[in-house]
């Protein structure tokens, strides 16, 4: 991919970023969606990518702060990628149904939200750092608010 191409898709994540922390803080309703379509639309992308073109996961490796990530991404990774792909992939549909959920569904999406923002942020420039960092934020204030309301339920208040 060409760099200037990278560099757009950064800048462009980066304010997504933004736009999902602001939304979670002032409209959690409209995070909620937000968050929803992304880790959505993330579990299709991953599962049909990883099937047509598993070997693009592996050029994540060139961006990450992390040399153990650079060894695991060249190394298990690379010999296992469409069942870790399509593991994320599953992981990613299950945080999308929770921030469609209340009480503990809603409060499990967010966790795990969380804890898979945080987990690609050391990929550096593969995932848009600090994007993730700054969208875990955002997923901490919805959890922070909990929900007692299923998505479409607090979309019409």
């Amino acid at each position: 991919m060409p760099t200037h191409t990278i560099w757009i898709a950064y800048s462009l994540s980066n304010l997504v970023g933004l736009v999902l922390l602001w939304a979670c803080w002032k409209k959690p309703a409209w995070g909620r969606a937000l968050f929803f379509l992304l880790f959505a639309w993330a579990a299709w992308f991953n599962a049909t990518t990883v099937l047509a073109t598993p070997e693009i996961y592996t050029g994540y490796a060139q961006y990450a702060f992390s040399e153990g990530y650079r060894a695991f991404i060249n190394g298990f990774f690379t010999e296992h990628t469409k069942p870790i792909v399509l593991t994320i992939a599953a992981g990613q549909a299950g945080i999308a149904l929770g921030m469609l959920g209340q009480g503990w569904l809603f409060r499990l999406g967010a966790i795990g939200g969380m804890i898979f923002l945080l987990s690609i942020a050391p990929l550096g420039v593969g995932s848009a750092f600090p994007c993730t960092v700054v969208m875990a934020a955002g997923m901490w204030l919805l959890y922070r608010e909990g929900s007692r309301q299923w998505l479409w339920q607090a979309l019409r208040h």
